[in-house]
């Protein structure tokens, strides 16, 4: 897709994920690729006199013109915009569009070389300033923070998690929370799953988080506040936890298909998410649905990760027949020259030696699912 910029005219952009990185020049053109790909819930958008082939297949966006009328349609979608454009220039450009600093978007800027990220715009309520330090984190470049109250260095609530694409349950408690962690009350950080290595900073934890592997054991605590991340759906008793508490789901649900072809999405829907429900898993924390390379253009597959915006991943019959299986299938052999497709593409993307569901067949779809272990 390239999109034309001209004066008379506004673009139409294809958002899909919460920031944009726009870059200009080649040099930019290399990094915003890179921190794409790192930066799971961001759009990539750069000039067409840089295409390299293959930007349709990872969603980037071209454009032609000056990148100041790509602007204002970044603005009214984006959560933050990644600038990989010099400071003095970008400040010109955004200067007329802005608004108030409740409701402009994060605007964050990185020099041509990757050596620095600046917070520039709504650094503290629009998140400019923890997005600098996770983008300076993903390219070890070094985060530019300005505003006094962001530099004490400690979880920002509402940006926790979102280099790895971990979203909230809610946002209803997240200034709340917030308030607690800035004011260095006791605060309860509870990690059932997810990565690890969300504290980026050169110290260690203030002595005020705790972190639980277990929300009973939060709960026994009695914090001021919690951070949960889990991708189960919590028990009655637990959501005592959320009484000041801010959910997060993290991406490590993987989910292996088999389908008869012309299986519908409403058909694959309906068994996904009642998977989902037996297991007590939230279909918030699922990251990619896997099968085998003969279903890369089945439409039902296609739709379903289309509207929930997950990866779709296809393997070879003989990536997936070099995993020894629970439950091999000469019947599946058959017709797809593999002993199995959802339990060792599950096994495959995820890397889990043992799965949650190893193989459920309903109706025309045969379902696996695995928790990426960390």
């Amino acid at each position: 897709m390239i999109l034309e910029l001209q004066e008379e005219k506004k673009p139409t952009v294809a958002q899909q994920g919460d920031y944009a990185i726009v870059a200009i020049t080649k040099h930019g053109v290399d990094i915003a690729r890179s921190l794409g790909q790192s930066f799971q819930n961001a759009d990539v958008y750069y000039m067409s006199k840089f295409e390299k082939g293959d930007e349709k297949a990872r969603s980037i966006q071209m454009f032609t013109g000056s990148v100041r009328l790509l602007l204002p349609s970044l603005f009214e979608v984006y959560n933050g915009i990644i600038l990989i454009i010099s400071l003095g220039a970008v400040v010109r450009m955004i200067a007329p569009i802005l608004k108030d600093k409740k409701t402009d978007p994060a605007v964050v800027v990185i020099d041509d070389k990757g050596e620095h990220v600046i917070s520039v715009l709504s650094g503290h309520i629009g998140g400019a300033n923890e997005l600098t330090r996770e983008v300076a984190a993903v390219l070890s470049a070094r985060p530019v923070i300005t505003t006094a109250s962001d530099v004490q260095e400690t979880i920002p609530v509402d940006l926790f998690g979102k280099r790895f694409g971990w979203v909230w349950e809610s946002a209803d408690k997240l200034t709340q929370v917030s308030a607690a962690v800035v004011n260095e009350e006791e605060i309860a950080v509870v990690q059932e799953s997810g990565e690890k290595e969300w504290w980026h900073y050169d110290r260690p934890l203030p002595d005020n988080i705790k972190v639980y592997s277990t929300v009973s054991q939060a709960i026994e605590a009695k914090p001021a506040a919690a951070l949960v991340v889990t991708h189960r759906n919590l028990s009655q008793q637990e959501n005592q936890i959320l009484h000041n508490g801010v959910l997060y789901r993290p991406k490590v649900l993987v989910l292996g298909m088999g389908c008869n072809r012309g299986t519908s999405a409403e058909e694959i829907e309906t068994v996904i998410d009642k998977t989902l429900s037996d297991l007590n898993f939230s279909i918030k924390s699922v990251k990619a649905l896997c099968t085998i390379e003969l279903k890369k253009d089945e439409p039902g597959l296609l739709e379903i990760v289309k509207k929930n915006s997950w990866e779709f991943v296809c393997y070879t019959a003989s990536e997936l027949n070099a995993l020894e299986l629970v439950e091999p299938s000469e019947t599946v052999f058959k017709y797809t020259g593999a002993y199995g497709v959802s339990e060792p593409a599950a096994r495959m993307y995820s890397g889990a030696e043992k799965l949650e569901l190893v193989k459920k067949k309903s109706g025309n779809v045969t379902i696996s699912v695995a928790v990426i272990p960390y």
